[in-house]
């Protein structure tokens, strides 16, 4: 599960054209602690997720389980 958020955060960092320095500059983390949640070592606070959600246009959902869930009509 954690290597699967990792792998989704990298992608979606990659597609914003974010270093890992950025995006921990944006949330106000290091960049040592993308490194970990990017490799599965580790997962961001629950503290992080509505600002990673934001910065990397996605729910807090899809971060977490890597689905894209459709929005109410």
């Amino acid at each position: 599960m954690k290597s699967e958020i990792g792998m989704k955060l990298k992608t979606l960092r990659n597609g914003r054209k974010l270093t890992q320095q950025e995006l921990a500059e944006k949330i106000g983390c290091t960049d040592k602690a993308i490194s970990r949640w990017e490799t599965g070592k580790g997962m961001p606070d629950s503290s992080f997720l509505v600002l990673l959600s934001d910065i990397l246009g996605i729910t807090v959902n899809e971060l977490l389980t890597g689905e894209k869930i459709p929005e109410e009509t």
